[in-house]
């Protein structure tokens, strides 16, 4: 069989860890970003890989998370190999905190149905989880443990993504990509600032900008962002081994004394100011959650744009048109699905039965639940 080019349009995680995949296939690729390469989301999220803390429910959704995060210590060794750079995979586990009876039924609901599954999870009260982070608040009155739960550096992540995608070959061009070129009901390329590119496949993997790209025949409803803003703090040491969560919000310790919390969930456009609303918000939770957070110093604030679909799934696989491929539409799970997604659109690319079942993942699958 004989491989085509690909044009993949975005160079955050996905396009860069496609690339990278691609290119470790034999395919000749070019990522098409207006930005530096992992600039907006994959740069703005935490890096919490929690399937498990995340999960509403066993299902395909759940299953490609899982899937995804026993991928990510392969890929940090493969990253450190390729590149030197160290992406801080930390399997430190979350503790999901529980500050009213409702959370702590809810809690215990969710540890029974995934211990039925196989999974580890484990129910704490209040103090067996002071006991196991004694920074954690007194008023906590339960705490959901889920040991597999992990975290990565995502800003290291990208950069490390980009280097070895360059490094094993990939070609990466900056600016404005007008839209996709169709000609006989195919995708034969792109239009970047006026100039056409042409390819076997394009790859659109554009984030919240993904149905913003003209010429998909994609809904531009179909994806769109939620901004989510981010608080950085600075403490001497690390104050907490887990990652810490409640129903409002959560805090990713690094190793290094960064302590990141998030996050909000606003719709507002592509308008990515820090709101005083919103930090309040963030202060708000973290104080409640960790009180010894007071007395540490804020380094940061920003804010991102998380692509959001109508069921908060994924978009991948095959799009509308012949030799069109879509990966968008993680909304908070992106860096957690970066190596799932890298591998499957491969598959697809390569004409090879995907690994997972992509069905419930299509694009079209908003219109089919449209009524007659």
């Amino acid at each position: 069989m004989s491989l085509p080019d690909v044009l993949i349009v975005g160079g955050g995680v996905m396009g860069c860890g496609i690339a990278l995949r691609l290119r470790q296939a034999g395919v000749n690729v070019t990522v098409l970003e207006r930005s530096i390469p992992g600039a907006e989301a994959s740069s703005a999220a935490a890096g919490i890989l929690a399937p498990q803390m995340e999960a509403d429910g066993p299902g395909p959704f759940l299953e490609l998370c899982l899937r995804s995060r026993a991928l990510y210590g392969e890929l940090a060794a493969e990253l450190r190999e390729l590149t030197g750079v160290d992406i801080a995979y930390l399997p430190c586990g979350v503790l999901k905190a529980a500050f009213t009876e409702a959370a702590a039924h809810h809690l215990e609901a969710a540890s029974a149905w995934q211990k039925a599954l196989g999974l580890r999870a484990e129910l704490l009260d209040g103090r067996q989880a002071q006991e196991v982070e004694p920074k954690l608040s007194p008023k906590v009155l339960a705490a959901a443990r889920f040991p597999d739960d992990h975290q990565v550096d995502n800003r290291l992540l990208v950069r490390a993504l980009s280097m070895a995608a360059a490094r094993a070959g990939a070609t990466f061009r900056g600016g404005y990509v007008r839209g996709v070129v169709q000609e006989h009901g195919r995708a034969v390329g792109v239009d970047l600032d006026g100039e056409l590119l042409r390819a076997g496949a394009v790859v659109i993997a554009a984030g919240s900008w993904s149905g913003l790209v003209q010429g998909t025949a994609l809904d531009p409803h179909v994806v769109r962002p939620a901004r989510g803003q981010m608080i950085e703090f600075q403490t001497r040491l690390p104050i907490t081994t887990h990652i810490l969560t409640s129903e409002k919000g959560y805090l990713v310790p690094r190793t290094d004394g960064r302590l990141i919390a998030g996050s909000t969930m606003e719709f507002a456009g592509f308008d990515k100011q820090v709101t005083a609303e919103g930090l309040s918000r963030i202060l708000g939770m973290a104080l409640e959650l960790c009180p010894a957070l007071g007395e540490a110093s804020v380094q940061d604030m920003w804010a991102g744009f998380r692509p959001y679909s109508e069921d908060k799934l994924p978009i991948l696989g095959p799009g509308p048109l012949p030799g069109l491929f879509l990966a968008t539409g993680h909304f908070r799970n992106g860096i957690l699905l970066a190596p799932i997604t890298a591998k499957l659109i491969t598959q697809c690319i390569l004409e090879e039965r995907p690994s997972v079942d992509l069905s419930y993942f299509r694009y079209d699958r908003f219109s089919a639940r449209a009524p007659a």
